[in-house]
């Protein structure tokens, strides 16, 4: 027997030890914003609008083609204010990969371009060693770029935050943002969880070539990572609308080898292995990208309901017990549910003592779901 579904909004509090972790979730319309790192109520720094380089290359010579055609009309790429002053360099040019310099910890391009196994995603790479926002310039210059170029930075300073705080995320961070288009506004808020269950999986996939322990990764709904109970890593997408298609620009931080501001992927397999073994982040991107080319197409053919049971194994919240908060004339009651899983919408569906279900809605608040209790939080 069918029952109806409710509306009902969700409230929650922020952690008290972390309380960095938890972030506020926007409009389903704009999707979640989430950033991996650290936050930084103050404005950047002077240092942060010194110049800097972006270096473009890619898969193939169709590509190193594009980036050497993007550099001479570099004027008409729309920068950040913070990112001004920039200086252009091409990959595949042996004279002007002696023209800058690369720290030893820097994003190995050509690693990655070696590493990188499909035909759309990840092929065409803008990298920086210390940029504003990787989704920024993504998503400023959408039209400029093809569909699936990624954008990476070693550092990122100036990521979306809460109450337009500042993002510090340090060095070791994998932090990148690439394009794709979609055609399907319905399924559009549904995304996130394509790309989050893309990063879990490609995480096992380096795992088992390189004969590594298995790192338990899980996502946080909406579009957190979590690793033994800490955050790791988000996600992050925006989109715009225009010719009859959505531009999606999709970013993704990830702690792989900084343990601050909570652990990082290599801290906690050098737990298991004692120091021997190493993620990298060239090669956790070039995965990433094969799985989430397979799940796109997926995605895009025949919707969500195909990988519904590959993310309910990397969810932390089948069976999650929480309390509801109900506004009724003026007074506050509370319900105890239990999440089932996601509507066809993307929210949470749960099922409540009384056998009836319910749709929570975020509508803009943090959400602790380790602590089993969902309140309004204070202003």
């Amino acid at each position: 027997m069918k029952s109806a579904i409710r509306n009902l909004t969700i409230f929650s509090l922020f952690s008290s030890k972390h309380p960095n972790h938890f972030l506020p979730l926007s409009k389903p319309s704009t999707f979640f914003t989430v950033s991996s790192g650290m936050e930084k109520s103050s404005p950047p720094s002077s240092s942060s609008l010194s110049q800097s380089i972006l270096v473009l290359g890619g898969k193939s010579s169709q590509e190193n083609e594009f980036a050497k055609s993007l550099k001479d009309n570099f004027k008409n790429l729309t920068l950040p204010i913070e990112d001004s002053e920039v200086s252009v360099f091409l990959y595949d040019s042996d004279v002007e990969k002696k023209t800058y310099e690369v720290e030893e910890d820097a994003f190995k391009i050509e690693t990655y371009m070696n590493s990188l196994l499909t035909n759309r995603f990840g092929r065409f790479l803008i990298w920086s060693p210390r940029l504003s926002s990787t989704q920024d310039l993504i998503a400023k210059n959408f039209s400029e770029l093809p569909i699936g170029a990624v954008c990476v930075a070693d550092i990122q300073f100036k990521g979306r935050g809460r109450s337009r705080n500042v993002w510090e995320s340090p060095a070791g961070c994998l932090l990148f943002s690439f394009t794709l288009q979609m055609d399907d506004g319905r399924i559009l808020p549904l995304l996130q969880y394509v790309v989050s269950l893309a990063v879990v999986e490609a995480l096992k996939d380096v795992c088992d070539s390189k004969g590594f322990p298995y790192l338990d990764l899980k996502i946080k709904w909406p579009n957190d990572l979590y690793l033994n109970g800490l955050k790791v890593g988000g996600v992050l997408c925006t989109s715009t609308y225009s010719s009859k298609k959505f531009n999606v620009s999709a970013g993704i931080g990830l702690n792989v080898n900084n343990e601050k501001p909570t652990t990082c992927l290599n801290a906690e397999l050098q737990k298991l292995t004692s120091g021997a073994c190493q993620l990298e982040r060239e090669n956790v991107l070039a995965a990433f990208f094969k799985r989430f080319e397979s799940f796109f197409d997926t995605f895009s053919n025949q919707g969500f309901q195909a990988l519904e049971e590959l993310y309910y194994k990397a969810w932390l919240h089948s069976g999650q017990r929480v309390l509801i908060q109900e506004d009724k004339e003026g007074q506050l009651l509370e319900h105890a549910v239990t999440i089932q899983g996601l509507t066809p919408s993307g929210y949470l569906l749960a099922i409540g003592e009384d056998n009836q279900f319910y749709e929570l809605h975020p509508d803009g608040n943090s959400f602790d779901f380790f602590k089993g209790l969902v309140r309004r939080k204070v202003q």
